[in-house]
């Protein structure tokens, strides 16, 4: 039997060809269970050997300790993968300034690389003006009384002894939450595999200045911050710095049954919820110039019973936010030979009969012509006697991000513009 030879790491494409990888048997079974990749076999072809397969998701991450690290690399370039993301946290910011670099992303054309690159120098940013603190309640037992006396506690606790005493005053700390998030979004780029070197060093340092900020609990929820003109400094930082918290990696997954605990670490964007956030964001901010409002992952159901739950990427409504007017769905996919997605028109079919539009939108990352439409069968009614359309509209990544605003504007013209009644 031949004995597999470890290599250290694994460099894959988003949607690439499967890559023939010596892996052992149960490396193998745990990345398989990870859900990381599209596809990960045993080589039919060579003993020892796995064919990986990646899918939507780019960054990378180590299957086990001491494993290699799989890299997964974006078809869209970097740069441009940053603006969706930086778009999709801050459209505000973005809306303004739509050149490449809105998220600092250095001169690197990896995803971790970029990733830790940009955090590093909006942290930097953040801090420049010294560390935000603020007033938070600590809840304490002190020798002596400062602030207000916690009475219940110390009737429990201390009832006619002397001190200590159980007391609550706001301190001024900069233990806050929002330093509390950039000092984690430090620690957990420094431990992907990676970073270079000059990043790594600046992240140590800007840990060290947010030291004051206690670590978060592994598991539990992020502390939540309010915008406010205090923190105005910190905002493009905590935003991205959540999305590397928040981020897909796997590491805090449950393992499937039978299988061992994953013990996976790195950083994955996937690039399908990116697209669509990025489309459905960039749609709604749009809109809202047409004095129209814009739901996103807005609930219905197909059934009367309401047993079957659909939820359509976007739906357009009117300015009070009553009446459906369009609906629109975000698909990160390259239409086929025959340029026909058939499951995807029956999805916008049936959102266009539920919420009784004479139109659907479909918005394909990529497309052989700019818009097409389909008229359905058998669903013409009403005076007019028009049938319902569903339309498919291309939108190349490869643009500039003035380009890829200027075609959702477009879009959204459209849609304000050509919005059906709802069906009578």
């Amino acid at each position: 039997m031949t004995v597999p030879v470890s290599v250290p790491e694994v460099a894959l494409r988003e949607y690439g060809p499967a890559v023939s990888v010596p892996l052992d048997a149960a490396a193998g079974r745990t990345l398989a269970a990870s859900g990381i990749l599209e596809s990960a076999a045993p080589d039919p072809g060579r003993d020892g050997h796995w064919l990986l397969r990646a899918g939507s998701r780019v960054g990378a991450v180590r299957s086990t300790p001491g494993g290699p690290v799989i890299r997964i690399t974006p078809k869209t370039p970097v740069s441009r993968l940053f603006f969706l993301l930086g778009f999709s946290l801050d459209p505000a910011r973005a809306w303004r300034d739509s050149r490449e670099g809105t998220v600092d992303t250095g001169a690197y054309d990896d995803v971790v690389p970029a990733l830790a690159h940009a955090v590093e120098r909006q942290i930097d940013a953040a801090l420049r003006r010294g560390v935000l603190q603020g007033y938070r309640e600590v809840e304490e037992s002190a020798l002596v009384v400062r602030g207000r006396l916690r009475e219940a506690e110390q009737i429990r606790r201390h009832f006619g002894r002397t001190p200590p005493v159980e007391i609550s005053y706001d301190a001024y700390t900069a233990d806050t939450a929002e330093n509390r998030i950039l000092h984690a979004a430090a620690e957990r780029l420094l431990r992907l595999p990676g970073v270079p070197g000059p990043v790594r060093r600046r992240l140590a340092h800007q840990r060290v200045r947010l030291a004051d900020a206690l670590p978060l609990v592994r598991g539990q929820e992020l502390p939540r911050w309010q915008p406010s003109r205090l923190n105005s400094r910190y905002q493009p930082a905590l935003r991205l710095a959540e999305a590397v918290l928040r981020g897909s990696s796997p590491e805090h997954r449950a393992p499937a049954p039978g299988f061992e605990p994953l013990a996976v670490d790195g950083f994955l964007l996937d690039m399908n919820k990116l697209f669509e956030d990025f489309v459905t964001v960039a749609l709604r901010e749009a809109l809202r110039e047409h004095g129209l409002t814009a739901r996103l992952q807005d609930l219905h159901h197909l059934d009367t019973a309401g047993l079957v739950r659909m939820r359509p990427d976007l739906v357009v409504r009117t300015g009070d936010g009553r009446t459906p007017l369009a609906v629109v769905d975000a698909k990160y996919k390259v239409e086929k030979a025959d340029g026909l997605l058939n499951a995807d028109l029956y999805q916008a079919l049936a959102y266009a009969t539920v919420l009784g539009l004479r139109e659907a939108h479909l918005v394909y990352a990529a497309g052989r012509q700019p818009e097409r439409f389909h008229e359905v069968r058998g669903t013409a009614a009403g005076p007019d006697g028009q049938a319902v359309r569903l339309y498919q509209h291309g939108l190349d990544l490869s643009r500039t991000p003035a380009q890829l605003l200027s075609a959702l504007r477009g879009i959204a013209g459209r849609l304000a513009a050509d919005a059906p009644h709802p069906r009578s």
